[in-house]
């Protein structure tokens, strides 16, 4: 007999096709079945002694929302028996109807221990719990999950004593993980949480990496990057990290029609283990991150998300350094101004914010300069130091890409048809808020807003709530300034405020789009256990 080992995860949809990614014990063809006859089945494909079935369903119709069975070789394995959830179903949007986006980041998935939560009410529990007990209640169109599905570098108790029964965790990389089965075992941990296994089951989601997805503060810079690479087990750790996340992330990310053009995808259908076709696109993206785009576009009715890598895509030679590789950059910018007019609102999915916090901002700038040489080699040794002792690594760290990312907003928000609304998703900070951009000069006059949510499940240390607080003040905008003329940095081309928060706690927030209005619900999980709303407004 054939066992559901994970999954089911309902990934891409649109108005006549799905697709459903599985893991089975062996070798086997999976089905799915609908309610209303629609279906499809797909042979299992195997990575690393793992198989996996990703089915495309074909014969939805817009408006409905059909239950599913899982079969494994024609037996029945989902529903679970005894399950205490709903039927899994497949939405169809109807055209004209309101889409919803739910979107949030950094989801550290270690059980409660005792039924003690150390972190708190995991969000994502919190919103099965009120889904699965209203079935008929308003749902996410689409789950947007910006980074960290998995902490490859902070594993659990569980995790560490598995761990410790294949290998001793006295040599590095200790109770981190260190190959491609023990990544497997965080999926497993992460996605077989009940609450979370049947959400995943029943919204379909779009997924990015982050750095926890592979180690804390991955790609800073170019001299990080040769430090891990002397070490004897940051090659396995990349390979198999990347191996995983195109197998459990990425491939559910993409359109049945992408999926046919991918090389890779052909590559492992076609033999009988795909373990090398997989480690060779790992090792391209390793040895030439332009050379694969983990960057993808969905446009769900008049929604255009567009999900950018901003970790493996990065160019790390201080003379060059960027968040984007020319490739990426030049692939955002198409998706963008494609068709401007035949969608209302734009959704950039970065895992790392844009805008942040005024001092956080320029003391990124500031160091970033530094390590570039604008006072020197001294000063760029210290910039160096400093920046990988405070993470000082997102998009601020890279002003030019900050300044093209605004430039490229600018243009679409001013073309003719621009959208009503530009709205910047990301996550990573453990802490959620509001910011809005205006121009110096020449700017578009729609709303253009950074959505920070994070994190879903985990934590932040008091001395960084009251860093994040103190970085919105007219103080710390002081002390910026300074160090901003320390380091010569030029000025940024846009002004922002904070609109909103901040916001701590394990949270979600949901885009609610109608037509060309714009409504967001900030929601966080309380002492008992369920969703709460904290905010909610118009963006338009």
């Amino acid at each position: 007999m054939v066992d559901l080992c994970l999954g089911p995860l309902l990934r891409y949809t649109d108005s006549s096709c799905a697709t459903v990614w599985v893991e089975t014990s062996r070798p086997c063809v999976a089905q799915v079945r609908c309610s209303n006859g629609a279906g499809g089945s797909a042979p299992t494909f195997q990575v690393a002694g793992h198989h996996y079935a990703l089915v495309t369903v074909t014969g939805l119709r817009p408006g409905t929302a059909p239950s599913y069975e899982v079969f494994l070789d024609g037996t029945p394995v989902w529903p679970l028996p005894d399950s205490r959830f709903p039927a899994s179903v497949i939405r169809v949007r109807a055209p004209g109807d309101d889409v919803r986006v739910t979107f949030g980041s950094c989801r550290w998935a270690a059980p409660p221990a005792d039924g003690k939560d150390p972190v708190g009410a995991d969000a994502l529990d919190s919103l099965a719990e009120r889904l699965s007990a209203d079935p008929d209640a308003e749902r996410p169109d689409v789950l947007l999950l910006l980074g960290d599905q998995v902490y490859a570098d902070e594993t659990s108790e569980a995790t560490r004593s598995w761990l410790a029964g294949r290998r001793d965790l006295q040599t590095p990389p200790g109770s981190q993980v260190a190959d491609y089965e023990e990544y497997c075992r965080l999926y497993h941990e992460s996605w077989l949480d009940p609450e979370v296994r049947w959400l995943l089951s029943t919204v379909p989601s779009f997924m990015i990496f982050d750095d926890h997805d592979i180690v804390d503060d991955w790609n800073t810079s170019a001299a990080w990057l040769a430090d891990m690479r002397a070490t004897d087990w940051w090659q396995k750790r990349l390979l198999s990290g990347l191996m995983s996340y195109w197998v459990h992330q990425h491939l559910g990310n993409l359109s049945p029609a992408e999926l046919a053009e991918d090389p890779t995808w052909a590559a492992v259908r076609a033999t009988r283990d795909g373990t090398d076709a997989v480690r060779s696109l790992a090792e391209k993206a390793d040895a030439d991150p332009a050379s694969v785009r983990f960057s993808y576009r969905r446009d769900v009715g008049r929604v255009r998300v567009a999900m950018v890598d901003s970790r493996a895509a990065r160019v790390l030679k201080e003379d060059g350094r960027a968040m984007l590789d020319p490739g990426t950059a030049d692939w955002l910018r198409e998706q963008v101004l494609d068709d401007v007019g035949s969608y209302d609102h734009l959704l950039i999915g970065t895992s790392l914010p844009w805008l942040l916090p005024h001092l956080v901002h320029d003391a990124e700038a500031w160091d970033a300069a530094l390590c570039a040489g604008e006072r020197g080699q001294r000063w760029a040794r210290w910039g160096e130091r400093l920046r990988r002792a405070a993470d000082l690594e997102h998009w601020a760290a890279f002003p030019r890409s900050f300044a093209d990312l605004a430039d490229l907003i600018a243009e679409v928000g001013s073309r003719p048809g621009a959208p009503a609304t530009v709205c910047v998703l990301s996550g990573d900070v453990h802490h959620g808020y509001l910011a809005q951009a205006s121009w110096r000069s020449g700017g578009p006059a729609l709303p253009v807003v950074q959505l920070t949510c994070s994190p879903v499940h985990n934590s932040v240390p008091l001395s960084m709530r009251f860093g994040f607080r103190f970085g919105w003040s007219a103080p710390a905008r002081l002390l910026g300034r300074v160090l901003a003329r320390h380091g010569r940095c030029a000025r940024p081309p846009v002004r922002w405020r904070k609109k909103g928060g901040p916001w701590f706690g394990n949270q979600l927030m949901t885009l609610t789009l109608r037509g060309r209005s714009a409504r967001l619900r900030l929601e966080r999980t309380g002492a008992d256990s369920s969703l709460h709303t904290v905010d909610a407004r118009s963006l338009t």
